[in-house]
């Protein structure tokens, strides 16, 4: 027996009509949050920043590879780390079925991380990926767009997600004192990716977007912690299931270690 509030097809299309205007307007409003996002000025970067890539060493501008946009994912994988990610990785899944689209709409899709470029050869290997994917270790692109930070940072409190926190990080939903929650939940994505707590929180997820104008590329957006949550394509799905996310911590492995423990 059900212990779900359950009713007659009727009362069911009526609440469904009252929920579908809640959802027609709140497709609107997202209509206009992406007007107003590209309406932000554009910030020209005038760092030369490199990256190596499975074709060698490449600049910001060779990374469009001849497309006018470029969209980075920042992938957590610290260059110490054993492993990239569960949660960015259940994000990129994705990622080899969207790229094709992008690139012909004149998009580029990259993921960058600070780990060594063997290790993510390595890694998108495992993982089954083709998408492109370069290392910016030793440089200052993860630094400079606020996914990564030194211990010094840490200890002062880093600047993420246009604010300065404390030496915590707020990327997970789970606080601690909830089941699976707090410290306990980042502990064991630490764990999963070979690092500790502090060393996990060195390196952060978010997106950024750039565009070249005149010969000169131009930073037009970037969006940090729960602004990447459009980007978990399994939980649009699951916001729609009849129990919802129904979660209580971070239940999800990477796709080649469910059964494992």
């Amino acid at each position: 027996m059900t212990t779900h509030k359950t009713g007659t097809r009727e009362e069911w299309l009526a609440a469904r009509l009252e929920l579908l205007k809640v959802e027609k307007e709140y497709s609107r409003q997202g209509d206009e949050l992406a007007q107003r996002r590209q309406e932000l000025p554009w910030v020209r970067v005038d760092k030369e920043y490199r990256f190596e890539t499975d074709a060698g060493s490449a600049s910001l501008a060779d990374l469009f590879r001849g497309r006018s946009q470029l969209i980075v994912y920042h992938f957590m994988f610290g260059p110490d780390w054993t492993a990239g990610c569960p949660t960015c990785s259940m994000i990129a899944d994705g990622f080899n079925g969207y790229v094709v689209h992008l690139a012909n709409h004149d998009v580029m899709l990259w993921a960058v991380s600070r780990a060594p470029l063997v290790k993510l050869q390595a890694y998108k290997q495992r993982m089954g990926w083709t998408f492109r994917w370069a290392s910016s270790q030793g440089g200052d692109f993860n630094f400079d767009f606020s996914v990564s930070f030194t211990e010094e940072q840490q200890h002062k409190g880093a600047e993420y997600n246009y604010r300065r926190e404390a030496p915590t990080s707020d990327v997970f939903r789970w606080r601690a004192g909830e089941e699976g929650g707090g410290d306990s939940a980042e502990a064991k994505l630490a764990a999963m990716s070979g690092t500790d707590v502090p060393g996990y929180h060195r390196d952060r997820p978010g997106m950024s977007a750039f565009a070249p104008e005149d010969g000169v590329v131009h930073h037009t957006y970037s969006t940090y912690a729960r602004g990447v949550d459009p980007f978990f394509g399994v939980y649009h799905w699951l916001n729609r299931a009849p129990k919802g996310r129904n979660e209580t911590g971070p239940w999800w492995r990477r796709h080649d270690e469910y059964g494992k423990r």
